[in-house]
């Protein structure tokens, strides 16, 4: 009982407050969106933006596209300097094209020209979802028109791979008129004997599919994109009707004729290699 009341000596302990605790780098790692997988980022990369678990195939900008599929240097771009203007003053339009002007570093929502695949020399195009979501305005028709005739007068097989919300709303009837004006280009392409194939990528909707990505004499698709002209819901609203289980993505449409063949990103350039070939390229 004599040292009841002594005090008794605690040893002060380094406690790590909020402030001070470790914490992991942002931006190491990517959320699968459609199975909740966690992926490290370099190894998201290098396997081309495919979740290893799931075989989901992400969205690729443009430049990747083109280092992935063309021969390396091979590349030459055509018509780099054309530029959207906002010929309806579509409120806020002018600004939207500029900030993604500087956040892309593209001047539209396509990128065109010719490059070679295995040394066989292409007309090649590819559209990049990261500006206004590769909808398709005045100056993506007229690429696109541009890069099949010059398809059509070089005489060369022509790629497209499509990405795109469909037409481009802030340019009304202008932009709808290029439906017609690249179909048009293509009809020319084809009676000049061309060979035109298509890769449709996620997501392939509205004007564009109603257009060139639809009217390839040979239509390839990525695993999963989704294909169509309006939503689901749009159409559900209309028709007033449940739709089939996945009835707009690639595998779908494969099964009803509409796509030839659904082929993995990592085998996309040794196909269109093949079909080159097979067509006597």
């Amino acid at each position: 009982m004599a040292n009841i009341f002594k005090k008794t000596k605690y040893v002060k302990m380094n406690v790590v407050s909020k402030q001070e605790a470790p914490s992991v780098p942002s931006g190491l790692w990517v959320k699968c969106n459609n199975c909740g997988e966690v992926i490290y980022k370099e190894d998201f990369h290098s396997n081309l933006k495919i979740c290893g678990s799931c075989e989901k195939h992400f969205r690729l900008d443009s430049s990747t596209r083109i280092s992935m599929v063309l021969d390396e240097d091979s590349f030459e771009p055509m018509d780099e300097d054309l530029q959207t203007r906002n010929v309806l003053d579509f409120p806020g339009y002018d600004k939207k094209i500029k900030g993604l002007k500087e956040s892309t570093h593209l001047n539209e929502g396509v990128v065109t020209g010719t490059g070679a695949i295995d040394g066989n020399k292409v007309a090649f195009g590819v559209m990049d979802s990261r500006f206004m979501m590769g909808s398709m305005g005045a100056v993506v028709g007229e690429k696109i028109t541009r890069l099949i005739e010059k398809a059509t007068e070089e005489s060369l097989p022509l790629i497209i791979f499509t990405a795109s919300g469909g037409a481009r709303m802030q340019e009304g009837i202008i932009s709808l008129m290029q439906l017609a004006k690249t179909s048009a280009a293509l009809s020319r392409f084809n009676d000049a004997g061309g060979l035109y194939i298509t890769v449709l990528t996620d997501p392939t909707s509205g004007g564009v599919t109603a257009s060139f990505a639809m009217l390839g004499d040979i239509i390839l698709a990525e695993p999963g994109t989704f294909i169509g002209f309006a939503g689901p819901r749009v159409i559900m609203q209309t028709i007033k009707q449940e739709l089939p289980e996945g009835f707009q993505r690639a595998e779908f449409l494969k099964e009803h004729g509409f796509v030839d063949k659904i082929v993995a990103r990592a085998e996309i350039k040794e196909t269109l290699s093949q079909l080159l070939m097979l067509h006597g390229f």
